[in-house]
C-alpha cells in the first residue's frame, strides 16, 4: 500500500503535525500531563517519537512550561486565541506556524498512538477531497485525532472569534469525513490518573 508521505510526495504536498499539550489535567491534580514521566521519559515524547516518523514537521502546542517542552528538540507554539479555548485553538496556532498543506492533530496524553493512524486519516482526506478527516473508534468520533487542510484556517479562526468552542460543531460546518479507525483503537487511550499511568508504563516497557 502506498504510504501517505509517498502519495504527498507525488503531489508535491507537505504534512505537518501538532501535538496538543494544553489540557488542564484536572483528574491528575492540574499537572502538565505532557511532562509527566512515563517509562523514563516525558509522556509527550512517546507521542512525538511516533508522529515524527509520519510527517514532514511537527510542533508542540503549549501555553505553559514552554522552556521544558523546548528541551525536547521541537518547536513550541502557544495559542493565538486568548483564554482556555481548547483543541481548536491549538490547531489554529499550528496552521499559522506551519507552511504545510495538511496538519495532523493529536493530544500529548495518548502514548499508544499508532503511526498507521496518520496514514489512514491522511489518505482518506487526500483521495476523496475532504477538508478534514477525523477518527472514529468504531463507537464514536475521536475529535482530537484528525488531519485537516490548512486551507480551512480562515473558517477555523472565524469560528473561534465568534466565541464558539465545540469541535464537532465546527467539523459539521466543514467538508468532514469520519474514518473508521477501530483497528487503531489503542491510539485513543489517554492517561488521566496515576493508576492509568502506571498501567501504561507496564505495557509500554514490555
Amino acid at each position: 500500500m502506498t504510504s501517505l508521505l509517498e502519495e504527498l510526495e507525488t503531489r508535491k504536498m507537505r504534512l505537518g503535525a501538532v501535538v496538543l499539550c494544553g489540557g488542564k489535567a484536572r483528574r491528575m491534580g492540574g499537572v502538565d500531563k505532557g511532562l509527566v514521566q512515563l517509562g523514563g521519559k516525558p509522556m509527550v515524547q512517546w507521542v512525538l517519537d511516533t508522529v515524527r516518523t509520519q510527517v514532514h514537521t511537527v510542533v508542540l502546542n503549549a501555553n505553559r512550561n514552554q522552556a521544558q517542552y523546548g528541551e525536547l528538540n521541537v518547536e513550541v507554539i502557544a495559542d493565538e486565541h486568548t483564554g482556555f479555548v481548547g483543541p481548536l485553538a491549538g490547531l489554529s496556532a499550528a496552521m499559522h506556524a506551519l507552511d504545510t498543506d495538511f496538519v495532523f492533530m493529536c493530544p500529548c496524553d495518548s502514548p499508544f498512538v499508532q503511526s498507521w493512524l496518520v496514514d489512514v486519516l491522511g489518505l482518506a482526506a487526500l483521495r476523496h477531497g475532504h477538508d478534514i478527516a477525523v477518527a472514529n473508534d468504531g463507537d464514536r468520533m475521536q475529535p482530537v485525532f484528525c488531519i485537516a487542510k490548512r486551507s480551512v484556517l480562515p473558517s477555523l479562526d472565524a469560528y473561534l472569534l465568534s466565541g464558539e468552542r465545540k469541535i464537532d460543531r465546527w467539523y459539521a460546518e466543514c467538508k468532514t469525513v469520519e474514518v473508521d479507525c477501530n483497528a487503531f483503537a489503542d491510539s485513543f487511550r489517554n492517561i488521566n490518573t496515576d493508576e492509568e499511568r502506571l498501567q501504561a508504563e507496564q505495557e509500554l516497557l514490555q
